[in-house]
C-alpha cells in the first residue's frame, strides 16, 4: 500500500493597536535585538538626514543609518550587547550616548534632541530606562547576562530561570516533561497558563526543540547562554509553530577583550539532609557531584598573519558533569518460608536475585547506584565580513551517559537492574546579516538539531543460563511479582533508541518605509525520526507461590524487534506591519500561513 502525504495548513490574522508611553522594548522572534528612535530639533521638530551610528563597544561592529524625512530611524538584527550611539548633523552638536544596553528578542524605541552647535561639539546623554512595551503586542522577560551568569543554581540549569518571568510556577513533579531527569534538570517551562510541551525554544533564531516530545533538546551550558527571552502572551504574526512560549537564547560570544574561566561545583551528602525513606539507623546514601570546565573567548589573532580585533571573535566552552548518587529501595520482599517453597526450576535461579529482609515487616530497604556523565563542547564564531556583512556560526556537542536503577524511571523496584541511557546531541547554527541602505535588513538562518539516544537494560545476563528459552540474549525478561509489586531483571521493549534531525532553513526581511515597519520572513523545517525497537520479553506473577510454582499469569515478548524512519516537513511564512500613526500611537497588523505535512514512513513500512 503507496503511502500518501496529507497537508494541514494554518492561518493568522492578526491586528493590534499600541498606546506608545515613552520608550519601550519589544519582541523580535529572533536572537537579535533592534534600536529605533525619532531625532528631535530643541523646539521639538524632527530633523531629517541626520547619520546614526550605532557600536557595539565590546566588538567594534558599526552600523550606520540615516533619519527620513520624519526623523525617524531603525537599526534591525543587531547581536545583544552594550553600543555606543552618535548621531551627527550639520548645525546641530554631536549627540553621544556612552553605553546603551540592547537586550535579546528586544526593539529598544529611543529619541534623541540635538541642540544647536557646531558638529565639533559633543553632547554627552543617557539612555531612558526602558518603561514599557511600546512597539508590538507581544509580552515577555529578558533574562539577562548577568541574571544568567551570576545567579546561584542547583544544577546550573538555564531552563530554571524561567521561573523569573511573571506568570511562571514551579512545575509539578509527575509533569509529562518537567520532572527533572538526573543530572539534566527538566526539559519544559510552565507559564502563562501553557502546557510545557507548546513551548517554542530556540537558540540563534534555529529550532532547538526535540521534534519527537517537543521538550528541550538539552540544556546550553550557562557559560554560552548570553541571556534568553521568555515571551507568553499575545505574539506577534512573526511567533508560530506552537501555541505556547516563546523562548530564544543568544548564545556568548567573544570581544576584543581576551577573557577567560576555570571552575568547578561541588555538592555531596555531607552537604544534605537525610531522605524521608533511609533507614534511619544508617548513614546518608552517598552523592557527589562535580560540575567542571573551561571558557575562553577573544579576536581571532595569529602573529604576523592575521588580527581579528574589530572583525573575527571566537568563545570555545567545556562543562564536564560527574554525579554519584545512590537510589533509596524500599520494598516488601518474600518471607523465608516463601523462599523455601520455591520449586520452578528457574525461579530457583532467579532467586539469589532477590534480596532476604533487612528491616522488620519483611522489607527490604538498600540503594542502587545512579551515576551520571555529562561532557559538552561547544564553539561560537562571529566574522564581520564587509561593513555591511555579518556572519556568525555557533555549534555545540553532548554526550551523556546515565543509569536509572529504580521505579518510576526505570521499572526495577530492586537494587542491581534498571536501564542505562545514552545520548548524543548536537546543535548548528548559522546566521548572515545583509544590510542594503539605510533602511533594508536582512537575515538568512541556517542549522539542524540533532539528538540520538538509546535505551538498554542494566542487566545482560544470558536468560538461557536461568532455563529460559526463545528469548534475544539482550538480558534477562523483566519479571514482576504483582502481590508485592517487585520488579526487577531486565527491562521489556528495551534495547531501544532514535536518531533524529531538523533541519531548518530561515530567512527575515526588516524594511523601513516611512511610517511603516515592515517585516517579511519564512521558514522551511525538515524533521527525521528513525527509531528501533527491540524486546526482553516480560512475566507477570500474580502472587509469590505463583512465582514459586513458576505459573506466570501474563507473558508479553515482541520478537524481531521493528524500525521506522518517520518523515514531516513545514513551510511557514509571514508578513507584519508596526505602522506609526502618532508619535504615541502605533497599529501593528500582521498575516501568518503554515503548512505541516503528515508523517510519513520513507521505506512503506506502515
Amino acid at each position: 500500500m503507496r503511502n500518501k502525504i496529507l497537508r494541514g495548513a494554518g492561518l493568522i490574522l492578526l491586528f493590534g493597536t499600541l498606546l506608545m508611553l515613552g520608550t519601550g522594548a519589544t519582541a523580535l522572534a529572533q536572537s537579535t535585538a533592534t534600536l529605533q528612535g525619532t531625532v528631535l530639533d530643541p523646539q521639538g521638530g524632527v530633523v531629517p538626514r541626520a547619520d546614526v551610528i550605532v557600536r557595539n563597544i565590546a566588538t567594534g561592529l558599526e552600523r550606520t543609518t540615516q533619519t527620513d524625512t520624519a526623523g525617524y530611524f531603525q537599526v534591525p538584527s543587531l547581536p545583544v550587547g552594550t553600543y555606543r550611539i552618535e548621531i551627527r548633523r550639520e548645525g546641530f552638536q554631536t549627540l553621544v550616548v556612552p553605553e546603551m544596553r540592547l537586550e535579546v528578542d528586544t526593539i529598544v524605541s529611543q529619541n534623541f534632541q540635538l541642540k544647536v552647535g557646531e558638529l565639533s561639539q559633543t553632547m554627552e546623554v543617557s539612555a531612558a530606562g526602558q518603561v514599557v512595551e511600546a512597539s508590538t503586542i507581544t509580552v515577555g522577560q529578558v533574562i539577562n547576562g548577568n541574571t544568567v551568569q551570576e545567579l546561584p543554581l542547583n544544577g546550573r540549569h538555564f531552563v530554571d530561570l524561567a521561573l523569573l518571568a511573571p506568570g511562571s510556577m514551579v512545575p509539578p513533579q509527575n509533569g509529562f516533561l518537567t520532572a527533572p531527569l538526573r543530572g539534566q534538570g527538566s526539559f519544559g517551562v510552565v507559564t502563562a497558563g501553557n502546557r510545557e510541551d507548546t513551548v517554542n525554544f530556540m537558540i540563534n533564531g534555529i529550532n532547538l526543540n526535540d521534534m519527537v516530545q517537543n521538550q528541550i533538546t538539552f540544556q546550553p551550558s550557562i557559560n554560552t547562554v548570553q541571556e534568553f527571552k521568555l515571551s507568553n502572551s499575545t505574539f506577534s504574526a512573526e511567533y508560530g509553530h506552537t501555541s505556547g512560549t516563546v523562548v530564544n537564547i543568544a548564545t556568548r560570544s567573544g570581544s576584543n577583550a581576551l577573557h577567560g574561566e576555570v571552575f568547578e561545583f561541588l555538592r555531596n551528602e555531607a552537604l544534605d539532609a537525610k531522605n524521608f525513606f533511609d533507614n534511619p539507623t544508617q548513614p546518608i546514601p552517598p552523592f557527589k557531584r562535580n560540575q567542571f570546565g573551561a571558557a575562553a573567548g577573544g579576536p581571532l589573532w595569529i602573529p604576523g598573519l592575521y588580527d581579528g580585533r574589530d572583525k573575527t571573535f571566537w568563545f570555545f566552552s567545556y562543562e564536564g558533569l560527574r554525579q554519584r548518587q545512590a537510589v533509596t529501595f524500599s520494598r516488601q520482599v518474600p518471607t523465608d518460608a516463601q523462599r523455601a517453597s520455591i520449586t520452578d526450576p528457574v525461579s530457583l535461579k532467579l532467586l539469589p536475585l532477590i534480596p532476604t529482609a533487612n528491616v522488620p515487616g519483611s522489607n527490604f530497604s538498600g540503594s542502587g547506584s545512579a551515576p551520571v556523565n555529562i561532557d559538552q563542547w561547544t564553539l561560537d564564531v562571529s566574522h564581520q565580513i564587509t561593513a555591511n556583512d555579518r556572519l556568525h556560526g555557533y555549534y555545540v556537542f553532548q554526550r551523556d551517559l546515565r543509569k536509572e536503577p529504580a521505579a518510576p524511571v526505570s521499572a526495577s523496584t530492586l537494587p542491581g537492574f534498571g536501564d542505562i541511557r545514552q545520548g548524543r546531541r548536537q546543535v548548528f547554527t548559522l546566521n548572515e546579516t545583509h544590510t542594503f541602505g539605510n533602511t533594508i535588513v536582512n537575515e538568512f538562518r541556517f542549522g539542524f538539531n540533532r539528538i540520538f539516544i538509546t535505551f538498554n537494560g542494566a542487566n545482560t545476563d544470558n536468560p538461557t543460563t536461568f532455563g529460559f528459552t526463545g528469548l534475544t540474549s539482550f538480558g534477562l525478561p523483566e519479571i514482576q511479582i504483582q502481590e508485592t509489586q517487585l520488579d526487577f531483571g531486565g527491562v521489556s521493549g528495551f534495547p531501544q533508541g532514535r536518531g533524529d534531525t531538523t533541519l531548518v532553513w530561515a530567512d527575515t526581511l526588516s524594511w523601513l518605509v516611512g511610517k511603516h515597519n515592515l517585516k517579511l520572513g519564512t521558514e522551511i523545517r525538515r524533521s527525521y525520526n528513525n527509531n528501533f525497537n527491540n524486546d526482553m520479553a516480560l512475566f507477570i506473577f500474580s502472587t509469590v507461590a505463583n512465582f514459586a510454582a513458576g505459573k506466570p499469569s501474563q507473558f508479553a515478548f515482541v520478537q524481531g524487534g521493528t524500525s521506522s524512519a518517520i518523515a514531516t516537513g513545514s513551510l511557514q511564512f509571514f508578513a507584519q506591519d508596526n505602522y506609526k500613526v502618532l508619535s504615541n500611537f502605533t497599529w501593528e497588523s500582521g498575516f501568518r500561513y503554515e503548512l505541516n505535512t503528515t508523517p510519513i514512513e520513507r521505506f512503506n513500512r506502515l
